[in-house]
């Protein structure tokens, strides 16, 4: 974890200690390489937002449910977190609605980073309309080099100290977990069960995507988790595998 252990100090001096832990992930979470989009491409898209700043992405699961990561909600009340959605710019328009609780898997590890994923629930029922929409969740992992798209407003460079105000998007190929955790990339035992990983040369999600939306085949595949600085040769990024996962976010959805 060298140079993610680097990236993230750098960008803590650069950000300074105001900002938000979410704009922190075990991912050097940001879109690398991609480009502005609109709401209305990736309506299941939300911003998730510590006392009125973006901190992480979120993906639309039902009227009142959030689907992000479990690594954007340590050390943070309720109180503070809204979630911005319909909108393509995480700092105005669509719909701004305050959480009322949420849930982490219970075995998610910060070293390790396994069962990295949440479900938040809102305040009030977010309206559905053609900027707001539920996305499915896999139900099996999309095969190894299989089209995906991931979104967010993260920064766009590693330790970068800004993020951008619209949507932005990347494509990306999926790692599959056996050839993820193999000699051809970087990361060996540290891919766990519950991770599928993504990946293009000189493209990837980044600081501030955490939480957000890996989608392959119309459905939600992934959930933006870790990895080492963004967009490095041979390190993909990582996810939480929602298809793996899935039966604790249905059953967390109800309970939370």
């Amino acid at each position: 974890m060298f140079k993610f252990v680097i990236l993230l100090s750098a960008l803590a001096c650069a950000l300074g200690a105001t900002v938000p832990e979410g704009m922190l992930p075990q991912l050097d979470g940001r879109i690398v390489g991609g480009v502005a989009t609109t709401i209305n491409s990736f309506p299941w898209q939300i911003s998730l937002q510590r006392s009125g700043s973006h901190s992480c992405g979120g993906s639309v699961y039902s009227a009142k449910i959030i689907v992000t990561a479990a690594h954007c909600l340590q050390s943070v009340s309720a109180s503070v977190l809204k979630v911005r959605a319909g909108s393509s710019y995480w700092n105005s328009g669509g719909t701004l609605v305050s959480v009322a609780a949420f849930k982490n898997h219970e075995g998610y590890n910060s070293k390790t980073m396994v069962n990295d994923i949440a479900v938040i629930r809102l305040s009030s029922s977010l309206t559905m309309s053609s900027t707001i929409k539920a996305i499915s969740l896999a139900s099996t992992a999309p095969a190894n080099g299989a089209a995906a798209t991931v979104s967010g407003w993260g920064t766009t460079s590693s330790g970068s100290s800004s993020i951008p105000t619209q949507l932005r998007y990347v494509d990306v190929k999926i790692v599959g977990r056996t050839q993820c955790a193999s000699s051809t990339y970087g990361y060996g035992s540290e891919i766990k069960a519950s991770m599928i990983c993504a990946y293009t040369v000189g493209k990837d999600s980044c600081q501030g995507d955490s939480g957000g939306p890996l989608v392959s085949g119309g459905v939600l595949a992934g959930v933006v988790s870790w990895g080492y600085g963004c967009a490095y040769t041979n390190y993909p990024g990582v996810y939480a595998d929602v298809a793996a996962l899935r039966s604790w976010v249905v059953s967390a959805a109800s309970s939370v």
